[in-house]
């Protein structure tokens, strides 16, 4: 009788999962009998996902300088300005190294470089 009831309780679960609450109810119900000597399975209930804001700080100029930096070492910041580039808010950071000029595109959301560009002087 306990196989028959932990197959019925993983049945249950797996209802509760694809049909939702109302039907893996309706199995749990209509699959197990109660007797004396065996445990019953419980139902697990179902909670409905909540809506969470998570709120994320937008990355700052010195850590999207950091990232640009990060992208072309040993490169001299020459110009740092928002910009939207590709759908995205982004950080533009103009860099100088040699004869090289970067342009350096940092999603302001995540931190990602979006874009990088590179001119010769």
């Amino acid at each position: 009788m306990r196989i028959r009831t932990a197959v019925t309780g993983a049945l249950t679960t797996a209802a509760l999962l694809l049909t939702g609450t109302a039907a893996a109810s309706a199995a749990t119900t209509t699959a197990t009998a109660p007797t004396a000597t065996a445990p019953t399975a419980t139902t697990p209930t179902a909670t409905t996902p909540t809506a969470t804001t998570t709120t994320t700080a937008d990355i700052t100029r010195a850590k999207a300088i950091k990232i640009a930096k990060k992208a072309i070492p040993g490169a001299r910041v020459t110009d740092v300005e928002r910009e939207y580039e590709h759908g995205h808010r982004t950080w533009k950071i103009e860099l100088h190294k040699g004869r090289y000029e970067y342009d350096v595109y940092v999603s302001i959301k995540t931190g990602k470089v979006i874009k990088l560009k590179i001119d010769r002087d």
